[in-house]
């Protein structure tokens, strides 16, 4: 049996040192991703010790991207993304051309060529799906309208960088480069098609996928899903909705020449349409989260941390196109769109990244002899640290909208600001989450007139609950700002429906702690999330398998005589 496991090898590494770093990372109230980040560093050809193999890493965080975004369209239908594309397609199409010219003039600002600052900017200016989309998960975002419009935009950019690869033969041409490198379509090459040929095949190649996967994909996908449902294995289930997603986005790519993100993202938004797509999002979830560490972990591998050394200020100079330049252009673009400040604030934070695509365009740059080294140098560079701050981004952003979202006695909020007013309720229930658990509950509220409050992320389930004449309010109880407005300190009761036990577990500590005499009840899907919640001060913990049991029990009970009854 041979010794050399370069696979093995990697992933227990990169597992292993992800574990350790992120934990210190947790300790010093540091996100995690950053944990990750350093051990991709710390296993990376430029530390001393031992060095994964690079190459195998970055071909596993790309299935980490896959189940990320099929993940994604689970969640996202097509009214989600045409409801957005108002604002989603000019701004993302907007904000892609301002960072692009922001890089380009940084780039000749260095004495690089036109070519390889066109290049350097479109690298700038893609944001990281993982990161995005990660952010917007840890904070209860992906249902809310400020969460569709970031997942818009991310299609927009992601479709827009399927696009440029396909100019950058020309670009390449012109500049002396390797022109024919990515002319590699078959089609193109057997008939000799020059730029327009190959742009206009490619386009309709994009159409024919959409198209069928909009016809085709929208039955067979939930067809598919239902009969293996319907063998009652819930392992070949589980392997179903793996290779759906596999197979879609590899040949997507193969076949069509879209991105592994994007087939895959179209794949879990046909599956969407099959009442099973909840299920199949919760078995892919383990995985997703293991190979969006691995994703961090390779990012971390590219990184040469002497390059900070070597040449700070260029460095600090794309950290600002980044984070900055391309934050406002944002900021200003989705305002002028007459969007909330916070929508705003969020959309901006979203995309202060830069991630995978940024990597392909820079090697492609480089093989292509557009981009000298040391622009790829600096966007592996300003990808580190974008992504190290992007955590500090947000909170930024969450310190901010909590200020703006803080009622003003002494004037009143600017429109855009949307701000929290403490309810006027008194002694009335308050109900974290309004799914499948949650509507039952305030159902029966409902009709009993007893006085209560929803709090929900979904701007529809929040508008659908104010047009019943219920009282709702949008956002993420674990923030302090929101769960303050519910007025807990005159509350009778509050219950938490949502399924997270992490965040649930925030949510009673805070409560507890505004209101000594307030009978919380929470629910939990194992035991030890049961002695979690009640340590950190709920009444009740209700778990479903209990529950289920103690209903069957007492159904027996119900329709079958007692066995000492019938031995007398």
């Amino acid at each position: 049996m041979p010794h050399d496991t370069p696979l093995i090898a990697t992933i227990v590494a990169g597992l292993g040192l992800a574990f350790v770093f992120g934990t210190i990372a947790q300790r010093f109230r540091i996100p995690p991703l950053v944990g990750y980040l350093l051990a991709g560093v710390a296993v990376g050809p430029f530390t001393p010790g031992f060095v994964a193999d690079q190459a195998l890493a970055t071909e596993l965080a790309e299935l980490g991207i896959i189940l990320l975004m099929f993940g994604v369209g689970l969640h996202f239908s097509l009214n989600d993304l045409l409801s957005v594309r108002a604002i989603a397609v000019p701004g993302a199409v907007v904000q892609i051309a301002v960072a692009t010219l922001m890089g380009l003039g940084l780039a000749l600002l260095m004495g690089w060529t036109i070519g390889a600052g066109l290049v350097f900017g479109l690298a700038l200016s893609v944001a990281s799906t993982v990161v995005l989309l990660r952010a917007l998960q840890e904070r209860r975002l992906m249902d809310t309208e400020r969460g569709k419009i970031a997942v818009g935009w991310l299609i927009v950019e992601d479709l827009a960088m399927v696009l440029a690869l396909v100019l950058f033969p020309a670009v390449a041409s012109f500049q002396g480069g390797n022109g024919v490198a990515l002319v590699s379509d078959p089609l193109a090459v057997r008939f000799g098609f020059g730029l327009t040929g190959v742009l206009v095949l490619t386009l309709i190649k994009i159409a024919v996928f959409i198209a069928l996967m909009l016809v085709v994909g929208r039955r067979l996908i939930p067809w598919i899903l239902h009969y293996i449902a319907h063998t009652g294995s819930r392992e070949l289930f589980r392997l179903t909705v793996l290779a759906i997603a596999l197979c879609i986005a590899f040949g997507s790519t193969k076949l069509f020449g879209v991105s592994l993100a994007l087939g895959a993202f179209f794949a879990g938004m046909m599956l969407r349409e099959s009442p099973l797509s909840q299920r199949a999002a919760q078995e892919t979830l383990p995985l997703r989260d293991a190979f969006a560490v691995l994703f961090f972990v390779s990012v971390g591998m590219l990184f040469d941390p002497l390059s900070v050394i070597r040449e700070p200020w260029p460095l600090i100079a794309t950290l600002f196109v980044i984070v900055v330049s391309k934050s406002l252009a944002a900021l200003l673009i989705v305002l002028v769109f007459r969007h909330p400040l916070t929508t705003a604030l969020t959309i901006s934070a979203s995309l202060a990244q830069i991630g995978e695509f940024s990597f392909i365009l820079a090697e492609l740059g480089v093989a292509l002899n557009l981009l000298p080294k040391a622009g790829r140098d600096l966007i592996l560079a300003g990808a580190i640290f974008s992504i190290m701050l992007n955590p500090l981004v947000f909170a930024a952003i969450d310190w901010l909208t909590s200020r703006l979202e803080k009622p003003q006695a002494s004037s009143p909020a600017p429109a855009t600001s949307e701000p929290i007013p403490i309810t006027g309720l008194t002694d009335h229930t308050i109900l974290v989450g309004y799914g499948r658990v949650g509507s039952l509950v305030g159902d029966a509220l409902h009709q009993r007139n007893a006085p209560f409050l929803a709090v929900e992320t979904s701007d529809d389930t929040v508008a659908k609950l104010k047009e019943r004449g219920i009282e709702a309010l949008m956002g993420n109880a674990v923030r302090a700002s929101v769960l303050r407005a519910t007025n807990p300190a005159a509350a009778r009761a509050l219950v938490i429906a949502i399924p997270e036990a992490f965040e649930a577990g925030q949510i009673v500590e805070q409560a507890r702690a505004a209101n000594a005499d307030l009978q919380i009840i929470a629910r939990a899907h194992s035991d030890a999330e049961v002695d979690h919640l009640k340590g950190l001060g709920a009444d009740i913990v209700i778990m479903g398998e209990r529950e289920i049991a103690r209903g069957m029990i007492e159904e027996l009970e119900r329709r079958q005589p007692d066995a000492s009854t019938q031995a007398a």
